[in-house]
């Protein structure tokens, strides 16, 4: 069985420094994401979660 990550969204859908404020992905991995393989979707969450604890909006 192929490994997947479900999309982060929370449906708190709002850009604030090129971020979004609910999941920590920017503009261009949102639009991206469906298209990311595991890999790519793995990396982006990681960064996501350090965006997200790292600079609050």
């Amino acid at each position: 069985m192929p490994k997947t990550i479900d999309s982060p969204c929370i449906s708190v859908c709002k850009l604030s420094k090129e971020l979004c404020i609910g999941c920590g992905r920017t503009l261009e991995e949102i639009r991206l994401w469906k298209t990311m393989q595991y890999p790519e979707k793995s990396l982006t969450m990681k960064r996501a979660e350090q965006r997200l604890t790292s600079s609050p909006p």
